[in-house]
């Protein structure tokens, strides 16, 4: 792991100040924060978060691969539509304490929706940083064709499967779609050798899914802890295990957040396909840096 530390941006420590002064805000029941209380917490954390991967890298998402950033937050809006979308039918959760004012609730949905993504990503992108799993392989393993072409199938039975059950059965089915789309498109990203799990599986890595499902317990977290206290919200739905919960969520369903996570690594590797977007790796941004630094020396 890379030992040299660089210095900590300064919107990092904005994005800290972020985090502590609208939580303080909101117990105070002090507007806009209350009621945008989520979408500006995790603002904060994606700062701070992207600044301490800079300190450890020299390189990170805000300042060095602006432009995959600004597709993550654009995308992110679009990918959590495709859930609400689902929603209207498996009927998994509810908004209350709404903005009253049309404009400010659809503003405050694109915000908070924005940041789903760059949350995620900026987590994996810190704990590949600090190197939790660099060292987690296992046996490569050659995958039979048949295998691969099977989990296009069964994904595309778990994603889309559910929006044709019956109205009591469907709210039990959303475990199917948060692991639908991974099982159909990583395949999809596998062929043209795009990033995809099967494509890690053959050269014995495992470092990727883990620190997606690292990243999807810790955001999991987060966003249940932030959503429990904050004045406009969330509320589960979910017809099982309703009396064992961890803040709103039922505590079986935060096995859906390691799932769902990388369900967005997978989602996001196809999408930047379709609309052209370069993936620089963190490798290569480090290597231009130490040129950089280099010809600095001269």
């Amino acid at each position: 792991m890379n030992t040299v530390r660089h210095r900590l941006p300064a919107y990092a420590w904005i994005g800290l100040g972020v985090i502590l002064i609208s939580e303080v805000l909101m117990f105070q029941d002090v507007e806009p924060v209350a009621t945008f209380f989520t979408a500006i917490v995790w603002t904060g954390y994606i700062l701070l978060m992207d600044g301490l991967v800079y300190r450890i890298k020299g390189a990170s998402l805000i300042r060095t691969r602006p432009k995959e950033f600004l597709f993550l937050v654009l995308f992110s809006i679009v990918l959590w539509l495709i859930f609400e979308f689902y929603n209207f039918h498996l009927r998994n959760w509810t908004y209350e304490n709404l903005p009253e004012n049309l404009l400010s609730r659809w503003l405050g949905y694109a915000w908070v929706f924005a940041t789903i993504l760059p949350g995620v990503f900026e987590t994996v992108e810190w704990i590949e940083a600090n190197g939790w799993f660099a060292r987690m392989r296992v046996r490569p393993l050659k995958l039979p064709p048949m295998l691969i072409r099977q989990s296009v199938l069964f994904g595309a039975l778990f994603s889309f499967g559910p929006l044709f059950a019956p109205e009591e059965v469907a709210p039990y089915l959303f475990a199917f779609v948060w692991v639908g789309y991974a099982l159909m498109l990583d395949p999809l990203n596998y062929f043209p050798k795009d990033a995809s799990l099967f494509g890690d599986l053959e050269q014995g890595r495992l470092d990727r899914f883990a620190s997606y499902f690292a990243a999807g317990l810790i955001c999991g977290l987060l966003w249940e802890f932030w959503n429990y206290w904050a004045h406009a919200r969330w509320v589960y739905t979910v017809p099982i295990m309703q009396n064992f919960k961890l803040f709103e969520m039922p505590l079986v369903w935060y096995l859906g957040f390691p799932a769902f996570a990388y369900e967005c690594f997978v989602m996001t590797t196809f999408a930047k396909r379709w609309w052209g977007v370069k993936e620089r790796g963190i490798s290569e941004v480090e290597r231009d840096h130490h040129h950089e630094r280099s010809r600095q020396s001269i």
